[in-house]
């Protein structure tokens, strides 16, 4: 009987300390832990133009805090105004966050169709805004219907930790790639590059970027440094 006691501690003690490593290895607390210091160093950075500082930064935040925990599982909604989570998706997860101000770059959204085109299959697509539902419905259209175009209006989730993490420590737009088991294996900013840029190089940049990153969920050759070889959709 002694022995059926002590085999029965052992297994809730296991199952309590691996679900209190999870709960250490959550994104929301990886971030919290480190974001201030971040912030304030990087603010730093950007207050004297030290561009390259700043790069260097978000890199290290994101290669030794944020890579390797698991992302919460936060509520969302659809267009239809549905409530749905995270985990809802089983599939690895492609998720960039958004905001409806932003104006992406000519080449970007065309990119993102033809990855999501390509790849739907065996990746789940989610882009997720910060915005209202009226204006997500707008700028929805442009997306492929293989894409979940999904938003949080910040008015109803004032106190979802999760949800103030995402946006205001890493900004917008911001790429996670995300595992079957929901851990996060890269995040990366949006491509940068002139506003007038012409519409093949934003596109193959764009969709470089994101081949690169599917990559490590798919087990992808990445791109090369130089563009891809493929044919373009037109504007």
């Amino acid at each position: 009987m002694s022995r059926i006691l002590l085999l029965l501690f052992l297994s809730v003690s296991l199952i309590a300390q691996s679900q209190q490593i999870e709960q250490e290895s959550l994104f929301s607390q990886m971030i919290g832990k480190n974001i201030k210091k971040y912030t304030l160093e990087s603010q730093k950075a950007y207050a004297t133009n030290n561009f390259e500082r700043a790069e260097f930064l978000f890199d290290s935040l994101i290669n030794h805090v944020v890579n390797e925990s698991f992302i919460d599982n936060f509520k969302f909604k659809k267009r239809s105004g549905r409530t749905v989570e995270l985990y809802d998706y089983e599939k690895p997860i492609f998720l960039m966050t958004y905001a409806s101000w932003c104006t992406p770059g000519v080449g970007e959204i065309p990119a993102l169709n033809e990855i999501a085109e390509k790849y739907h299959k065996d990746i789940d697509f989610i882009v997720l805004f910060w915005d209202s539902r009226d204006k997500v419905k707008k700028v929805a259209r442009e997306y492929s219907r293989h894409i979940d175009v999904v938003y949080v209006d910040e008015r109803d989730n004032k106190n979802n930790y999760v949800v103030q993490s995402m946006k205001h420590s890493l900004g917008f737009p911001t790429s996670f790639f995300i595992d079957a088991q929901k851990k996060i294996v890269d995040v990366r900013r949006g491509v940068l590059h002139p506003y007038e840029e012409a519409y093949e190089i934003s596109f193959e940049l764009n969709y470089n970027s994101f081949l690169n990153g599917i990559s490590l969920l798919k087990h992808l050759p990445e791109a090369s440094d130089g563009l891809v070889t493929k044919d373009k959709p037109l504007p």
